[in-house]
């Protein structure tokens, strides 16, 4: 049953932690590589599968926590390559509805150093997009036991805000949420700069007609401009599409999760003030003394202290 208007303190699972530390990785094999974008996107983003066939992570990986990879190699010192942390994309049952494949969504690091405009490239971005099926690589975790689910999902709804890669988790909750047959509202708003780097778009779209529930967003930066010229981002649809996201956001037993580049925080937090939505945040005494419309910029960029209901993980 949806509790609609009443407050209730918001439990998540206990989950396991850790099982595998990058002093005794496990080797698991690359099952799946594909192209996650569109195939003309600027961008090299690659959805990764890998089999975990009878490891500890098999069936306990969840949605919202992460897996580490360990580069094969050394740096440029010398030195082994460090774990990077990489957001499950897949749903509690995994790829294959049994919890044997989990996957990861990836973003190629081809970048510049601007001192010399020598070229950069992330070591374990690179180096995982280029395995194929078959090859193995070396596992950590996992990780985390905040940015997770509810235990009772059906009480809630949900607002998922994500840019880019960050949209992995996302993927994976509502794909959880899908399977157990939520009817809660869930919203997903997703940015990005062109069209063509729209990710699992074709999933999203299709879970938007076949779910009245289910409403799926998008800001594209540099494709649409807004009516006044400027250009739309995440932070902007609570403006731009308050007449979808408000109803929702004005529960009190909507969830808020937010995930991807930093940047885009801040704007969230200071147009969610503005639209009235005061009660996902922890003010201090100074600025209960203000009204929250004229609360400075330099609150909502330093951080503002958020209540239970949101859900932050920004890098």
């Amino acid at each position: 049953m949806i509790l609609d208007e009443k407050e209730q303190e918001i439990k998540v699972p206990e989950v396991q932690l850790n099982l595998y530390k990058p002093t005794d990785p496990v080797l698991v094999p690359i099952v799946e590589n594909r192209i996650a974008t569109r195939a003309a996107s600027p961008h090299y983003i690659r959805h990764i599968v890998f089999d975990v066939s009878g490891t500890k992570l098999e069936g306990i990986v969840r949605p919202g926590q992460s897996i580490g990879i360990l580069a094969d190699g050394v740096d440029n010192n010398g030195k082994p390559h460090k774990v990077r942390l990489y957001s499950i994309a897949s749903p509690s049952e995994g790829e294959d509805g049994q919890g044997r494949h989990i996957s990861t969504t990836v973003k190629r690091m081809v970048e510049e150093h601007w001192e010399d405009n020598s070229l950069f490239l992330g070591a374990c971005s690179n180096f995982l997009c280029d395995r194929k099926p078959g090859d193995m690589v070396r596992m950590t975790g996992p990780s985390g036991k905040r940015f997770l689910l509810p235990e009772n999902p059906a009480d809630y709804n949900y607002v998922f805000f994500a840019t880019g890669t960050g949209i992995a988790p996302f993927r994976a909750m509502i794909m959880d949420l899908m399977h157990s047959g939520v009817t809660s509202d869930i919203l997903l708003v997703f940015g990005c700069a062109y069209r063509t780097d729209y990710l699992y778009d074709t999933q999203f779209e299709d879970y938007a007609k076949t779910h009245t529930n289910f409403k799926y967003i998008k800001a594209v930066s540099r494709e649409n401009l807004r009516p006044d010229g400027s250009k739309p981002y995440v932070q902007t649809t609570l403006l731009d599409k308050a007449d979808v996201l408000m109803p929702v956001l004005k529960k009190k037993n909507t969830l808020i999760y937010i995930c991807g580049m930093k940047g885009m925080e801040a704007g969230i937090y200071q147009n969610m003030v503005l639209q009235g939505l005061v009660e996902y945040f922890k003010p201090d005494e100074t600025l209960q003394a203000i009204e929250p419309a004229k609360w400075p910029w330099e609150v909502f960029k330093k951080g503002l202290k958020t209540g239970e209901r949101l859900f932050v993980e920004v890098y």
